[in-house]
């Protein structure tokens, strides 16, 4: 995860040091040792985190924050305290402030709170922006199997309408997809889509999330927030994965939906949003209800207009569409020109069952680009064939040489970036540090 960083103190040699550790984990890095230096850079430049002192020569920084956040309310501001200042730092949190570091004693947490914090300021533009043209309109929707077709006019009928819509299917056969597709062929397309992934949060946060709630609501309420329901307001709201919704938020959203009024966390007052609703799950909801999980007046609510997304194996005509349109994007993203595949590459993704479905050949495609040798893919390419070399044939193919050579040629894609990287290897960051100290790769 790569992000831009711009670094605020006039201590210029912690300046230079905090810039060259940031730059080291791939950020790009800005600095300026004033707050009127660092507004014109933040006009000037597209920032994602800012690291600033408390105390600056121009300005006191809980102020700066206040400041920051009027004009450029998606970043996130981590400040830099001396001990005795902490409580100047807790009253920039609650002006808007992500976090705070105490110099000196929290020099071990600065990379992994600026990725914090990148993590939520990216989270909190993508509630609120359209998607990227990547996931835009129903051009984006491809296939060529009748299965896929029939889901897709589905889908283009309903969003003419109003109609509140369930999205059923596996994990990773493109809900996202569909409901963005279906909000923009939809009246609502001029305003927000926002989604949200039920199973991602505990109760308390995700009744934050969706309803907002006024500070002093619950412990960690430093602030008013406003919810993605009234976020939503004009537009379109998906829920994802709302098998995993609470059952005492179920009663809520229920109101919510029957009435288009909610009432944030700790206010009384009743406030309306017109949205349209878009929900998806991959769980058998009439399960859940039967098992007590789900409730069914909230089900009948949801289930106006149902549109089932078929798993990727049941509709194996589209394999080598769906792959090579991967291929062509990854191969952009690397500038990578004349990629040859072999016939045996497509055969060999016929024969996995794609338990991932899209979600999977996507990171298997990206993941095959990088490990390819002079510019074919062929089966060598693909992760899962180092699983079928037997590690007695030949010491150089050992699954522990394999492994070092796959996490080598992954960092040197990312040029450096071990988030990213982490990602891409699907495990976690202190895994994939683990195993860089392992195998002595810097």
């Amino acid at each position: 995860m790569s992000g831009n960083i711009l670094i605020i103190d006039d201590e210029i040699k912690l300046l230079k040091l905090l810039g060259m550790i940031l730059s080291q984990e791939n950020f790009n890095v800005k600095e300026a040792s004033t707050a009127r230096s660092a507004m014109t850079m933040l006009e000037q430049y597209d920032f994602d985190v800012v690291l600033s002192d408390v105390r600056l020569p121009d300005a006191f920084g809980v102020d700066l924050v206040k400041s920051i956040q009027s004009k450029y309310p998606h970043l996130e501001i981590i400040l830099m305290t001396a001990f005795g200042n902490i409580t100047d730092a807790v009253q920039a949190m609650k002006n808007g402030a992500y976090d705070y570091l105490v110099k000196g004693d929290d020099n071990d947490k600065i990379i992994p709170l600026v990725y914090k914090a990148l993590e939520k300021g990216k989270y909190n533009r993508s509630k609120t922006v359209q998607k990227c043209a990547t996931l835009q309109g129903f051009n984006q929707i491809i296939g060529i199997s009748p299965l896929i077709i029939q889901s897709k006019k589905l889908a283009e009928r309903v969003a003419l309408t109003d109609a509140t819509v369930l999205l059923t299917g596996e994990t990773g056969t493109g809900k996202e997809v569909f409901a963005n597709a279906i909000h923009e062929g939809s009246d609502r397309k001029k305003n927000n889509f926002v989604a949200i992934n039920c199973s991602a949060f505990s109760k308390e946060i995700l009744e934050s999330e969706l309803f907002g709630h006024k500070q002093g609501s619950f412990t960690g309420a430093i602030k008013d927030k406003k919810g993605l329901v009234e976020e939503a307001n004009g537009g379109t709201l998906f829920l994802d994965e709302i098998g995993e919704m609470p059952i005492e938020l179920q009663a809520k959203l229920l109101r919510v939906l029957e009435t288009k009024e909610f009432m944030k966390m700790g206010e009384t007052k009743v406030s309306k949003s017109d949205f349209r609703l878009i929900a998806a799950t991959n769980r058998n909801l009439e399960d859940e209800i039967k098992q007590g999980h789900f409730r069914e007046d909230l089900y009948f609510r949801l289930n106006v207009f149902e549109i089932n997304l078929p798993p990727l194996r049941e509709r194996k005509e589209d394999l080598k569409v769906l792959a090579k349109n991967f291929i062509d994007i990854f191969s952009n993203k690397l500038h990578l020109s004349s990629v040859q595949v072999s016939p045996e590459y497509y055969k060999e993704l016929e024969k996995n069952d794609w338990k991932g479905n899209i979600r999977e050949l996507r990171n298997t495609i990206e993941r095959s680009l990088i490990l390819m040798n002079d510019n074919i893919l062929d089966t060598e390419s693909l992760p899962h064939y180092s699983e079928k070399v037997s590690s007695t044939e030949n010491d150089s193919l050992s699954m522990r040489s394999l492994e070092k050579e796959h996490i080598q040629k992954v960092i040197q894609y990312t040029k450096g970036n071990k988030a990213e990287a982490a990602r891409l290897l699907e495990i976690g960051i202190a895994t994939l540090y683990r195993k860089l100290e392992e195998y002595e790769l810097r």
